[in-house]
């Protein structure tokens, strides 16, 4: 499947952030976002960083699948609604936002990862999911070309497939 670029970077942003330390401080949350290809304009403050994590509690429970995950997205979009505009700043291509280039980090971030998540239900929203490991509650966005994704990276899928080996291997003896 071919994700919207900009609704597969948004998605992917929106995972990190839900997968953060819910105690990470600005420094933390600037790394996370210039990872993502994030470019914040300038320094995060505390209260900034706050917002930041609590957006991220909002945008969890979109990554459980279920059938109020459109209702969750509507009430995402609703809270960051803007006028959508094409911008070609820094010389980029053409591409699209969701609130003023002005706007502070957590309110343009907010608007990113909402209209990201809403591309990626509207394309096929069991590519948003939690790692199947139990003990494991990793949000991720499927991106594989089979779209058959359950854990969260290998290290997890790893652990399960071991974990199912040795047990029937003591079951045989």
């Amino acid at each position: 499947m071919h994700f919207n670029p900009y609704g597969g970077a948004a998605a992917e942003l929106a995972s990190a952030l839900v997968n953060a330390d819910p105690g990470s401080g600005p420094e933390e949350l600037l790394r996370l976002l210039r990872e993502h290809g994030y470019q914040p304009l300038g320094d995060l403050d505390a209260a900034q960083a706050r917002e930041l994590t609590d957006w991220a509690a909002r945008l969890s429970p979109v990554f459980d699948a279920g059938p109020g995950r459109v209702d969750l997205v509507n009430a995402l979009l609703a809270d960051t609604a803007s006028k959508p505009y094409v911008s070609t700043h820094d010389d980029r291509a053409p591409h699209l936002h969701f609130a003023p280039e002005d706007a502070s980090t957590p309110h343009r971030v907010r608007a990113f990862t909402a209209a990201g998540l809403a591309h990626a239900v509207c394309d096929d929203p069991s590519r948003l999911g939690r790692c199947a490991r139990p003990g494991c509650v990793t949000a991720y966005v499927d991106t594989s070309r089979n779209g058959r994704r359950r854990y969260c990276t290998t290290r997890c899928a790893n652990r399960v497939h071991v974990a199912g080996h040795r047990r029937r291997a003591g079951q045989a003896r």
